[in-house]
């Protein structure tokens, strides 16, 4: 069965302390519960896990959405979201199979980004890497109420406020 790879962005910086990074764990926490109630979801869906603060990194590789854990969650440092979504770019040629003569490939990945925006290094190479990167949807959950929402349109259109997304 083709797999769906869903690839979360996690901003787990300082300026997330508080009420951003509280709203992102609820939100990661009702996706969870939509898609296991959901038996195609449960059959096809892998997720991973990217953080970044002062780094990005791939806390949780593709992972099939029953053995899935939600890592802990702890703000510092600074925003590197450019690096995150670079990384993403590197991760998703990496781990998502594509299409062959011989079999069909996974679906195209989906990506929610969970932030405030603010980014502090090279977020346009980011933006480039990301674009250059075959993606199904891309969401971004804006976190807290000081969120840069002009900031994660650049990612995406798809710009949703975290108090008010229903997943």
């Amino acid at each position: 069965m083709r797999r769906l790879p869903v690839y979360l962005l996690l901003d787990t910086s300082g300026s997330m302390y508080g009420e951003p990074i509280e709203s992102v764990k609820n939100g990661l926490e009702t996706l969870l519960s939509s898609l296991r109630q959901d038996p195609y979801a449960l059959e096809t869906a892998f997720l991973s896990i990217i953080e970044f603060n002062t780094k990005a990194v791939q806390s949780v590789p593709l992972t099939d959405l029953m053995s899935f854990q939600s890592p802990d969650l702890t703000p510092s440092g600074t925003t590197s979201l450019g690096a995150a979504l670079t990384l993403l770019a590197n991760k998703v040629n990496e781990e998502v199979k594509t299409t062959t003569l011989d079999e069909k490939g996974d679906w195209r990945p989906l990506v929610f980004v969970f932030s405030d925006g603010g980014a502090t290094d090279d977020f346009q190479k980011g933006i480039d890497d990301l674009k250059a990167t075959k993606m199904g949807i891309i969401v971004a959950c804006a976190a807290g109420h000081h969120a840069k929402i002009d900031e994660l349109t650049r990612i995406t259109e798809n710009v949703v406020h975290l108090r008010k997304c229903r997943l």
